[in-house]
Formats: C-alpha cells, sequence, structure tokens
C-alpha cells in the first residue's frame, strides 16, 4: 500500500473512532445537563471528528488517482490531515475546559495566523491531489 494511502486511512480511522468516543462523551453529557445539552465545544469536536474521517475517504480517492510522485502525495495528503487533528483536538480541549464562550472572541495565534496556515493546509493540499487528476483527465 502506498504510504499516502496508509497515513490517510489511518488518519481516518483514528478520525472516525475519536467521533465514537465522544459521541459517548456528548451522549453523557447530554444526560448530566439540566438543560439535556453537551458542553458546547464536545458536540463541535464530535461533529468535527466524523466529518473529517469521511473527508479523509475523499483524499482516499483522489490519491488512488494521482499521477503525482509518492513523495508529494503524503506531503499533500499530510497538510490537511494534520489541520483536521489539531482542530478536534483544540475543540475537544476546549469542550474538555467546558469553554462556552466562541474562541473566535479573542485575536489569538490561533485564530488569525493558525487559520491562515489550516486555510493554505487544506486547500492546497486537496488543491494539488485535485488538479493533478485534472490534468491526466484532460491530457
Amino acid at each position: 500500500m502506498k504510504t499516502s494511502i496508509l497515513l490517510t486511512t489511518t488518519a481516518c480511522g483514528t478520525f472516525f473512532l475519536t467521533a465514537l468516543l465522544s459521541g459517548i462523551w456528548k451522549w453523557r453529557a447530554m444526560l448530566a445537563s439540566p438543560e439535556h445539552q453537551a458542553p458546547h465545544y464536545v458536540d463541535i469536536g464530535h461533529r468535527a471528528a466524523l466529518l473529517y474521517s469521511f473527508a479523509c475517504l475523499v483524499i482516499i480517492h483522489f490519491l488512488e488517482l494521482s499521477p503525482l510522485p509518492e513523495p508529494l502525495n503524503v506531503a499533500a495528503a499530510a497538510a490537511p490531515l494534520l489541520f483536521f487533528a489539531i482542530a478536534i483536538a483544540s475543540y475537544l480541549v476546549l469542550g474538555y475546559l467546558d469553554h462556552t464562550d466562541n474562541q473566535f472572541s479573542e485575536r489569538t495565534f490561533a485564530t488569525t495566523t493558525g487559520m491562515v496556515l489550516l486555510a493554505a493546509a487544506e486547500v492546497g493540499g486537496f488543491g494539488l491531489l485535485f488538479v493533478g487528476f485534472l490534468v491526466t483527465q484532460l491530457a
């Protein structure tokens, strides 16, 4: 199996398991809460992990079709995967801390430069795979 696909499949499984486990956390918090709601960022972390696990499947599909050299495929996949993992971890930490305020209410490295890096990594990584696919189809 190609390294890029192995990396992305591992991330996919990790994110999906995180979604399942944080779903249990969310459910338990809803049972314990008088309002029957989980902490805001537990809910967001659960959903993000679930959605990112399926985003990994899209990346895997484009890796399978990619004409790019394997080192470039690894980099193109690793960039969004890293930021997916950082986002999930950040949400779950905020959920654990029961942070109820919007994390963007304060300007920090994470909410400014970090978001620029996230966008560049996610769009750039997937964009590279997508352009590689388009080039092979148009050739």
